[in-house]
């Protein structure tokens, strides 16, 4: 049975080159996948970077909190010892609408800078809301976008319960939820359904899990390797 849902690539193509960098989304779009799930923070100068962690340590030859140093600082920084920190409107551009684009707002205050990149894309570069989802584990920074922008797509993001997930979901008007794969059962994907929401898993790796994720009928999948789903 072909798989009608979304396959999209975890923070670019996370398995195969650095994360939420232009080459490893460069990589992603490779696959003819779907859709991009990247993550955002907002340095000291007022941009949004595509960056997973909080601290720039793990993944870069600086250190501190990435949101503490301006953007001309982390452009010199060196990620994986080759890649550069990319800006959202890089990887906005790289991407060109040819697939969906999962914003995952993680730091704080990100809310309604990516409201205001989103706007301009969607009125001055021929992108629809529809190209985009926001995501995030952070209830006030999903409920600062639905205050600024209703018509934006958003997800709820959870580890820990998807009926929470759905729960919280009715109080910003989001239409999706995206749980870790841990949490699902063909019962709780049926049940969202049924509520009207969309679900789109996360990290799901190795064949076995997403041959089940599949079965399940799951509406999106997130993969390091979204070449195998």
């Amino acid at each position: 049975m072909t798989y009608k849902g979304l396959k999209m690539g975890h923070r670019g193509a996370l398995a195969y080159v650095a994360e939420n960098t232009i080459e490893s989304i460069q990589k992603a779009l490779s696959f003819n996948i779907d859709g991009i799930e990247i993550d955002v923070h907002l340095c000291a100068s007022g941009e949004l970077v595509v960056f997973h962690d909080f601290t720039l340590d793990r993944m870069t030859n600086g250190t501190g909190e990435i949101s503490k140093h301006t953007l001309s600082e982390l452009k010199v920084l060196n990620v994986n010892e080759q890649y550069k920190i990319p800006t959202l409107q890089e990887v906005l551009d790289l991407i060109n609408k040819s697939c969906l684009l999962n914003i995952e707002l993680k730091g704080k205050h990100t809310a309604a800078k990516t409201c205001e990149v989103i706007e301009y894309y969607v009125g001055e570069k021929g992108w629809s809301y529809n190209d985009f989802i926001v995501s995030s584990f952070q209830h006030h920074e999903l409920e600062d976008v639905c205050k600024l922008n209703k018509n934006i797509p958003l997800a709820v993001l959870t580890k820990a319960n998807v009926a929470e997930a759905i729960e919280f979901a009715e109080t910003i008007d989001a239409k999706i939820i995206h749980p870790n794969f841990a949490l699902l059962t063909l019962e709780n994907v049926n049940l969202a359904h049924q509520k009207g929401y969309k679900v789109n898993t996360w990290t799901v790796n190795d064949e076995e899990t997403i041959a089940r994720m599949k079965s399940y009928g799951v509406d999106g999948i997130i993969s390091d390797y979204p070449d195998r789903i």
